[in-house]
């Protein structure tokens, strides 16, 4: 494998976006639905949304939706998608680079899936700020890739895969103040591009925010 500098980030996926049709099913991320359908629907972040379709299915049950996302035309794809299905008056869209910006407010729910990129990102900085905007008796809910497909021979880049205790400890939450409801891998079927089957892991954390006493 050759050691290339890593792309810039806006650089890299809003050329992914641009230079093809749709990138992803439509449909919502299997662990967002399997952890997210018992919550009370409030406002939530979805941290690097895409082409819409969790921010959409959060919308569809009663959440007010911020997505955010590096690239412009994803969310241009994503207002369609909400837009077609009915639900474009609960989403706000907003464009940041994450780590040099982050969306403003506090959220019932923030939820970041696979934030994790060839192009430089600041994983932790992000996920911290993520918690930061978690608001009292708030759920965080991450989802990261814990290691390459059953089916890949040779890594395409250099990537660090956090394990379940150590993106915990990487988030360095205040103590006492939050609580993990979920801590799992899950795993689930993967193909790869020339139709070999196979698997891949994903690290599952759902945490929850201590609600503030009430006098």
């Amino acid at each position: 494998m050759t050691d290339t500098p890593a792309p810039p980030a806006a650089e890299f996926w809003e050329a992914r976006y641009r230079d093809s049709g749709r990138v992803w099913s439509g449909r919502p991320n299997d662990l967002l639905v399997q952890e997210a359908s018992g919550l009370a629907p409030g406002a939530a972040l979805d941290l690097g949304c895409g082409e819409g379709a969790d921010a959409v299915w959060l919308a569809s049950r009663g959440w007010r939706v911020t997505g955010v996302d590096i690239s412009a035309t994803a969310l241009e794809r994503a207002a369609g998608h909400a837009a077609e299905a009915g639900v474009g008056d609960r989403v706000a869209w907003e464009r940041h680079e994450l780590g040099p910006s982050f969306p403003e407010g506090s959220f019932d729910l923030v939820s970041a899936h696979y934030l994790q990129s060839p192009a430089a990102l600041d994983q932790q900085t992000v996920l911290r700020a993520a918690a930061r905007a978690v608001a009292p008796g708030g759920t965080l809910l991450v989802v990261l890739h814990a290691g390459w497909p059953s089916w890949q021979t040779e890594p395409p880049f250099d990537a660090v895969f956090p394990t379940l205790d150590g993106l915990l400890g990487e988030l360095a939450l205040p103590q006492g103040e939050w609580s993990v409801e979920t801590r799992r891998t899950a795993r689930r079927r993967s193909v790869s591009p020339d139709g070999a089957e196979g698997f891949r892991d994903d690290h599952v954390w759902r945490l929850r925010r201590r609600p503030t006493d009430v006098e």
